[in-house]
């Protein structure tokens, strides 16, 4: 028997794009529907179309009012989210190795001291989580990861720093994170990998892409330093475990 699914709300976004919004909080299961109504679009091409931006829980379609309307437009997205079934199958998963802790990670002590505990056993929880790519946004290659363990829940930062290292593994709220590109950020900073999410003359430009599964491995500082410079070589450093 097929699941019977609330249907999507559809919002004009400005007159050239429709939200498509399928929960009003952050939602892994409304997530898991966001990419699977933009996989169906991607497959099944629908005239008037220009881009799409998959989210946390909605999907931003734009699409030239010259060639449909609003209302049409809007009548088969709603159709083919009916169809978008989230699946698991050909789910890729990469291995991302990070240095935590020390100048790689600055925020750690402070974590540990906050949870009451000890970093090592922060590490060790946040190596132990199973992760999602659920979008990637606010600056090129910055994946926010879904499925971090309740335990490391943490308010963003009072203080946001204007500048945090590229490669920069972070926590904020309930999400975890890979920064790619040095930039601004709220979140506590636990470590820094060296794979490079983003390079712009690279094929595939974008390393992670919605769906994908995470995991981290702990590194120490010699051995990240030692992968920074291959990366910076060239080498993809994140390990594709499957497919």
């Amino acid at each position: 028997m097929s699941e019977t699914l609330s249907p999507p709300r559809l919002l004009p976004s400005g007159d050239a794009a429709i939200t498509v919004e399928f929960s009003r909080t952050i939602d892994d299961a409304a997530n898991r529907r966001v990419l699977a109504l933009d996989r169906l679009i991607s497959a099944e091409p629908i005239a008037g179309i220009t881009e799409t931006v998959p989210t946390y829980r909605s999907l931003l379609v734009h699409y030239d009012p010259v060639e449909i309307g609003f209302d049409a437009l809007g009548e088969q997205l709603l159709a083919r989210a009916a169809r978008a079934l989230p699946t698991a199958a050909g789910t890729r998963r990469w291995r991302i190795p990070v240095a935590y802790g020390g100048e790689n990670g600055i925020d750690l002590e402070d974590v540990a001291k906050a949870l009451a505990t000890t970093p090592d056993e922060i590490v060790k929880r946040h190596v132990a989580g199973d992760y999602r790519v659920a979008m990637i946004g606010f600056t090129p290659g910055w994946s926010y990861l879904s499925g971090l363990e309740k335990f490391l829940h943490m308010p963003r930062r009072k203080d946001p720093r204007l500048l945090t290292p590229a490669g920069t593994i972070s926590i904020g709220g309930i999400q975890t994170g890979v920064q790619c590109l040095a930039g601004p950020s709220g979140w506590h900073l636990l470590g820094r990998t060296a794979v490079r999410t983003y390079q712009l003359h690279r094929d595939p430009t974008f390393l992670l892409e919605p769906g994908d599964a995470i995991s981290f491995t702990a590194v120490d500082a010699k051995t990240f330093a030692e992968q920074d410079r291959a990366a910076a070589a060239g080498e993809v450093i994140a390990e594709l475990v499957m497919p």
